[in-house]
């Protein structure tokens, strides 16, 4: 968990649970963490999220940990340096929306999957930004999105869904 003091950031350990993240990993992972966000660390906000996680007996909470990742990774990305790839040209709007509507994925089956009703209003909302009637969707908002889980229903491939979603970002950040 996260827990501020004096204007400090401190990582407290999550709680343990039967089936859960390996304590090791995770709270060798909030060191660095914990580095990085004190200006001692190269660890970034895209490193955070790339990190895979070993589940395992009497590991810690994964809902939890989750969660307290997501909020190191925003806190990381508002402390790290705002820098342009060179080389990359800008990306049009106009073509964005045209891209974001066109994109289909494939459903989940019986397969646990995305709520189809919560992508596409995110979709939705990404385009509204992008013509200007609704306030802009940033790289951040896209990378950070959650989407309810359907085990039985109308229901997207997450897999197929992430990487798009991974996709906008990075366009998005070069409009």
């Amino acid at each position: 968990m996260v827990v501020k003091t004096g204007g400090r950031l401190l990582l407290t350990r999550p709680p343990v649970v039967m089936r859960g993240y390996d304590r090791a990993q995770v709270d060798a992972l909030l060191e660095r963490i914990g580095k990085a966000l004190d200006g001692d660390g190269g660890l970034t906000a895209d490193e955070v999220r790339g990190t895979r996680l070993d589940i395992v007996m009497r590991g810690y909470d994964r809902r939890v940990v989750d969660e307290l990742l997501m909020e190191c990774v925003r806190r990381l990305r508002a402390s790290g340096p705002r820098t342009r790839r060179a080389g990359r040209p800008r990306a049009n709007p106009e073509w964005l929306i045209g891209w974001i509507q066109s994109a289909r994925f494939g459903r989940a089956g019986l397969r646990t999957g995305y709520d189809v009703r919560d992508v596409d209003a995110f979709l939705d909302r990404v385009v509204a930004g992008l013509r200007g009637p609704a306030a802009p969707v940033a790289a951040s908002d896209v990378r950070e999105c959650a989407f309810r889980t359907v085990r039985f229903g109308a229901a997207y491939d997450e897999g197929e869904v992430d990487r798009f979603l991974e996709q906008l970002a990075v366009a998005l950040e070069r409009r």
